[in-house]
């Protein structure tokens, strides 16, 4: 299943959660897209739950279904709770720091950011927005890059840094300190519901 490029204020309108992060979907109008949207009332089945959360995850990460669920089987061997070690992994690829450390506003920009090679990992380029990080290790914005608006409008409009993380406003690093607990990821997800999903 191919990445999702369609409209991220729509999608966020019908799962019912800011998938951009800023909250701006959601505030006009609460409800889901269409003509039926502000009374739709759809009771949804045990199944279309966990259909949906598997939504929510997947394109607030912006990931394929693939990647999904490659992710999803390796926190499955992984000691400790299945459904928070994939949380936990999902936190830790690039991109998705890039974002928490507040270099990118949204995950496409984040994404973007590392695809064009604008970002370094322990002083060496990486392009692979689905790289995991290991604690310890240094992100960076490469030189050439630091005076890009998009990052620059990223930065000045941030005012929270994870605690998982150290952020150097002045060199634009970013230490990853250690890997994130579950209570400082999203707490609108209930992944239990995803690793019910996959367990059919």
């Amino acid at each position: 299943m191919a990445r999702f490029t369609g409209s991220i204020w729509k999608k966020s309108r019908r799962l019912g959660i800011s998938l951009t992060g800023t909250g701006k979907e959601l505030e006009r109008r609460p409800y889901a897209p269409g003509q039926h949207g502000p009374t739709q009332r759809v009771k949804l089945s045990e199944y279309g739950k966990q259909i949906q959360e598997k939504q929510k995850l997947r394109y607030l990460y912006g990931v394929n279904e693939r990647q999904f669920r490659t992710l999803f089987n390796r926190a499955g061997k992984m000691q400790g709770v299945h459904g928070e070690n994939f949380m936990i992994l999902l936190a830790t690829r690039l991109d998705a720091v890039v974002r928490a450390a507040g270099l990118a506003r949204t995950q496409r920009q984040a994404r973007q950011l590392v695809n064009h090679g604008h970002i370094t990992v322990d002083g060496q380029r990486v392009d692979i927005p689905s790289y995991l990080l290991k604690p310890g290790q240094v992100i960076s914005v490469r030189e050439k890059s630091q005076k890009l608006d998009i990052i620059a409008e990223a930065v000045e409009l941030s005012n929270f840094t994870p605690d998982y993380l150290t952020f150097n406003e002045d060199s634009l690093e970013v230490t990853f300190d250690r890997l994130p607990e579950r209570s400082e990821l999203n707490a609108e997800i209930n992944e239990q519901l995803i690793v019910e999903y996959y367990s059919r």
